[in-house]
């Protein structure tokens, strides 16, 4: 069977887990430091009297623990450093594969919680539980050196502590799988009212929203308050019954001294080891949440991971032209059903523009997607330049094909970042050149602080037009042979529109070629082409003048809004 993508990323540490074991077995050996001590204390110091043997066995078991100590610290280190590298390792994998799973079945579950909890595992104690629990049975198999009944008595407790373990997995495991959910679920809700904080607050909503977040959290108080107390339940019993077997053992060992079978350091030896012996146990009991959270995020991750391949290697295909092909196209949005595209076809050569009008629902938005590589179709095919565009990579597509959606969201970063799309590389030529081919870049220059402002999801104080021009720029960065723009004036004022016009004649007289998704008229005025969508189908393709005649009633009125350079 082939090996998870997990399986790999830890099998790249598997040296540093190898030396976590190698540290496990000497701290555990020299666990024994303790028992031996008080082994000999009570039968050769006290029975001796001697006070340098007391001495040369106080300085060499000083020297075990510090030892002992320094060995425990640096497995500690390594251990951290295991799910660091982990993390690292898969940070960007994980992440990919959330985008990509979120376009495929517009999933918002965040997996890199999961990661997370798995390196939180490797940095908490409770892993050298499991390293540790091996030598259970190797502590118990000493204790019965000291007497039989010691060791029979060992095993009984085990096996208690064994079974409230099973029974914890049990009967908690959906507790806290719940408790985890309904956590995630209160911060998702918080999340989505805090980014439409300015919409609750315009619709009256936020006495409302502000109720539905408190039931939400108290629903998750309440259920991680009953997995506390359950885990919490389990965690108390074996910590209580860890010392009463301690109690047990040493009175067991008292009779046994009586009856003259063990010597008194045996006893003491016994009672230490035992509670070494199932420590590892209780903490496992005792940190439970955390081992069911991590292999919780492992299953997970493995599910994503497995769901969501990596991405082959393609070859770099040259800039294409602006040839533009849409061949039967049908699109099914993720999460859906039916169809909102059904048999699109339609070409569009270099240097022209295609206006695709429609009522609501009628497929221009998923046309948008399947044109910008966001969407596949389930049937037929999109070509640039002869290539699908599966036969580019994700970023080189988008350098191609630019894109303005309806919707234009900002990241948290400078204007200057927002236009160069977040790259690290890009120059300011280019930054600059982008705004200047929207008609931005005078209107960038008035703020405060011009491309250096900074700006959020929400825009920050930017207006509904500012947002769409700098993302108009966004969409020009490095000059793409395809721009696709899903209502592009839909903010704009008539100066914004100027500008958008004079930004697509700019495309156009370049070779490139230009898809406008549009409600308003004037937003042709630059088509050559148009096509009208209904219900997900093509409804007339064709020049501009001669489809808007045939098929708007209103032609008159909507022919005087085009402006008299389109070419009416």
């Amino acid at each position: 069977m082939q090996k998870s993508e997990l399986k790999k990323e830890l099998g790249r540490n598997r040296g540093l887990l190898l030396s976590v074991g190698l540290f496990s077995v000497f701290v555990n050996i020299l666990m024994l430091t303790g028992p031996i001590f008080m082994l000999q204390v009570y039968d050769r110091v006290l029975g001796s009297g001697s006070e340098e043997t007391l001495l040369a066995l106080f300085l060499l078991v000083g020297t075990l623990y510090t030892i002992m100590g320094l060995l425990d610290y640096i497995r500690g280190r390594v251990s951290a450093r295991i799910g660091a590298s982990f993390q690292a390792g898969l940070d960007n994998r994980v992440f990919g594969a959330q985008i990509n799973r979120s376009l495929q079945t517009n999933s918002q579950l965040s997996n890199l919680a999961d990661l997370e909890a798995i390196q939180r595992f490797f940095s908490s104690p409770v892993i050298f539980a499991f390293f540790d629990i091996p030598w259970t049975p190797i502590f118990i198999a000493v204790i019965f050196v000291f007497h039989p009944w010691l060791g029979w008595a060992a095993i009984a407790g085990a096996s208690v502590l064994i079974i409230v373990t099973i029974l914890n997995q049990l009967l908690t495991k959906r507790l806290v799988l719940d408790a985890n959910r309904a956590s995630a679920e209160g911060h998702a809700f918080s999340e989505d009212i805090r980014s439409h904080r300015e919409l609750v607050r315009g619709l009256g909503m936020t006495e409302s929203a502000l109720q539905k977040w408190q039931d939400v959290r108290n629903n998750a108080l309440a259920k991680q308050i009953l997995s506390s107390d359950r885990t919490g339940g389990f965690s108390a019993f074996s910590k209580s019954f860890r010392f009463f077997l301690q109690s047990t053992m040493l009175a067991l060992g008292a009779y046994l001294v009586l009856q003259g079978e063990i010597t008194a350091g045996a006893m003491i030896a016994a009672s230490i080891m035992l509670g070494r012996a199932l420590s590892p146990i209780e903490q496992v009991i005792g940190q439970w949440p955390v081992v069911l959270r991590t292999r919780q995020g492992w299953n997970s991750l493995n599910e994503l991971l497995a769901a969501v391949p990596r991405p082959p290697t393609l070859t770099a295909l040259p800039k294409p032209r602006a040839l533009l092909e849409v061949e039967r196209a049908s699109v099914v949005p993720p999460g859906a059903k039916e169809p909102t595209l059904k048999a699109i076809s339609f070409k569009l050569e270099p240097g022209q523009v295609l206006g695709v009008i429609g009522q609501s629902a009628s497929g221009k938005s998923s046309l948008a997607r399947i044109l910008t590589g966001i969407w596949r179709p389930v049937s037929g095919k999109v070509r640039l330049d002869g290539a699908t565009l599966d036969q580019f990579e994700s970023d080189s597509l988008g350098q191609h094909i630019g894109y303005l959606p309806q919707d234009v969201t900002l990241f948290s970063a400078s204007i200057a970042d927002n236009i160069a799309r977040l790259s690290p590389d890009a120059g300011s030529e280019d930054i600059v050149a982008a705004a200047k081919m929207a008609g931005a870049h005078e209107m960038i220059l008035q703020l405060a602080d011009g491309y250096n402002t900074m700006v959020n999801a929400q825009g920050g104080t930017l207006s509904g037009g500012q947002k769409q021009r700098i993302g108009l720029a966004r969409a020009m960065f490095l000059e793409p042979v395809i721009l696709v723009l899903d209502e592009p004036n839909s903010n704009l004022d008539s100066p914004g529109t100027l500008a958008l016009n004079t930004a697509i004649r700019t495309i156009k007289s370049t070779g490139g070629a230009v898809i406008i998704m549009a409600h308003r008229p004037a937003a042709l005025a630059e088509c050559d082409l148009v096509l009208i969508l209904e219900n997900g189908a093509v409804k007339a393709f064709g020049p501009r003048d001669t489809i808007l005649k045939a098929q708007v009633k209103n032609y008159a009125k909507v022919a005087g809004q085009i402006h008299p350079e389109a070419g009416k």
